[in-house]
């Protein structure tokens, strides 16, 4: 098995006396591992952090072994933002949701385009929260769990959309879910459109809703926690 793909480096540790295995998002092969001989000299690993961009060249006996590659750097997607502790957050963060959250070596390359967009969304402080938000909805939408918004689960009405249902992740219209709104999920008008406006803590609202979803079908089921870095952007955003 063998191939060159354009890739985003999600996370690297240390392997063996000079490597590394760095788990990349590529566009055409989705989420692999690789050893990267070298990863950890000086000349190499600062290529290696999270959300760098590379072109990937990868070598593997079979599908099922673990593959060795060379990378060739393609810029650094962090590197306007070091100043910004919130963005630097966000970053991490999606890198962790992305590998936890996409199976290795399935393609998912609308995946791939969303991590690129956010990565330049980075560059907008008051904008990319709310991208991010998005981000979290197209991965669960790419692993088949995606939240349907067109329309109330209801009444069928795409008028005044103002929840979510915690057990279809379908929306639900304000009129409809009045009577049992303590026990569905509120839904912030900038997930419905980019015309939506934006309220107080529609920004909490939306990582909260997808949080829900991704603990539901991601991690629960690995009997695992959503990742520390996810709850560090959570306490970032209230502070801000």
């Amino acid at each position: 098995m063998q191939f060159e793909d354009d890739a985003f480096v999600l996370s690297s540790r240390p392997h063996g006396e000079t490597g590394a295995v760095v788990h990349f998002l590529t566009l055409a092969h989705g989420h692999i591992a690789a050893h990267v001989p070298g990863g950890a000299s000086r000349r190499i690993k600062p290529f290696l952090q999270p959300a760098s961009r590379v072109r990937l060249s990868y070598r593997a006996r079979t599908s099922d072994h673990l593959g060795s590659a060379t990378i060739e750097p393609e810029g650094d997607a962090t590197s306007l933002i070091f100043d910004d502790p919130m963005a630097l957050i966000g970053v991490q963060c999606a890198c962790v949701m992305t590998r936890a959250v996409l199976p290795e070596r399935e393609a998912y390359p609308g995946a791939f385009h969303a991590f690129d967009a956010l990565m330049s969304g980075f560059a907008m402080p008051e904008v990319w929260p709310y991208i991010y938000v998005r981000f979290e909805m197209g991965l669960l939408e790419a692993v088949g769990f995606g939240l349907d918004l067109s329309s109330c689960a209801v009444s069928g009405s795409r008028d005044d959309l103002a929840y979510v249902s915690p057990r279809s992740a379908r929306a639900v219209s304000r009129r409809e879910g009045a009577p049992y709104k303590d026990k569905l999920l509120p839904l912030p008008g900038f997930l419905l459109s980019s015309q939506g406006g934006v309220q107080a803590d529609d920004l909490r609202r939306g990582l909260d809703l997808t949080g829900y979803f991704l603990e539901r079908h991601i991690f629960h089921p690995l009997n695992q926690p959503l990742p520390e870095i996810r709850t560090r952007l959570i306490d970032a955003v209230r502070e801000s």
